[in-house]
């Protein structure tokens, strides 16, 4: 008996198997791509003209255009520039400690505005706190200038006086003159209600992204809600907390308008935290521009790119940070 074979059919051709993005994929690839690189040229720009404008100043001062703290320009009849001296070593510290102030006042109160939002406001007071929160990162520095000069003064002078009473032995806190307006405590303070709604803001988003799994599981294990911040949330965001912090630094050190407006600015180096004498790098460049000549003018833009220069430094750092420190929560 004969058996019949049939011969099986040829295996059907491999299906080729594509990535090209579709065509709305490509033109919104392209238009973020362009709005990326845009920011960077435009950064790049503001490099080279800084540079291209102070350098040569910083090349003739020296490093003393870093340390010192005078700031001379000497003209003869017909304008010309017989002798200058310039340094910001002064108006430097007075930009570390007003940022520092703020950093250390508005950090623990924006996270912990965030956590309220986060796991304790519900309904129409979170929507509402959100809104206020997200309106007042929109105000101008002029309103908060003016709000700390005519409202908030009176009160932080009261607050310098009595820690100048109870913690003047400490140096920082010793006022050689009982000067207590305009000093870099209130600007710091004025900074830090600044920087409040931007840190608020970005670390609710991330306690927003903590995994409901691990939350669902600290209370499966008996912790309360604060138990479960601790040990959950906060390791977690960690990470945003440190970037939301010196985005605001950053924000605090580069901060013009409501400093010139609130801190009395004088061209020596102060420690003083409470004496009503100060300055920063930006109000420096806001007190002369208007007056000042073409060679001036060269040096405030020596003190920008400086200005520039420690603002990348602060944004490198923060990178560091957050790639040491962010992931161990996660």
């Amino acid at each position: 008996m004969a058996i019949e074979l049939k011969e099986r059919p040829a295996p059907p051709s491999p299906r080729e198997i594509t990535t090209k993005p579709r065509r709305s994929d490509q033109v919104f690839r392209m238009v973020v791509t362009a709005g990326g690189m845009a920011s960077l040229v435009i950064l790049g720009l503001i490099a080279l003209f800084l540079s291209i404008k102070g350098v040569h100043i910083l090349v003739e001062e020296k490093f003393g255009f870093i340390t010192g703290s005078a700031w001379e320009v000497i003209t003869d009849e017909s304008g010309a520039v017989t002798q200058s001296n310039f340094g910001i070593g002064a108006m430097l510290i007075g930009t570390m400690l007003s940022a520092v102030i703020a950093i250390s006042v508005g950090v623990p109160i924006s996270v912990l505005s965030a956590l309220y939002l986060t796991f304790y406001a519900n309904g129409k007071v979170k929507k509402f706190l959100i809104s206020v929160i997200d309106l007042m990162a929109a105000f101008p520095s002029l309103l908060f200038g003016f709000w700390g000069f005519f409202v908030f003064m009176s009160s932080a002078e009261y607050w310098a006086k009595l820690i100048n009473k109870y913690l003047g032995f400490i140096p920082i806190f010793d006022v050689p003159t009982p000067i207590f307006e305009r000093s870099p405590f209130i600007a710091g303070l004025v900074l830090a209600i600044m920087i409040i709604p931007i840190v608020t803001s970005i670390s609710r988003e991330i306690f927003d992204q903590t995994p409901l799994d691990r939350v669902q599981a600290a209370y499966a294990l008996g912790a309360t809600k604060l138990a479960m911040i601790k040990a959950v949330v906060i390791p977690y965001g960690r990470g945003g907390i440190i970037g939301g912090a010196m985005l605001g630094l950053g924000r605090a050190m580069g901060e013009t308008v409501a400093v010139y407006t609130v801190l009395n600015v004088v061209y020596q180096v102060n420690w003083q935290l409470l004496f009503g004498a100060g300055g920063n790098v930006a109000s420096l460049i806001l007190l002369k521009f208007g007056e000042a000549g073409p060679y001036e003018v060269d040096a405030l833009m020596a003190a920008g790119l400086i200005l520039f220069l420690l603002t990348l430094l602060v944004n490198a750092t923060a990178d560091l940070l957050i790639t040491r420190f962010g992931g161990k929560g996660r």
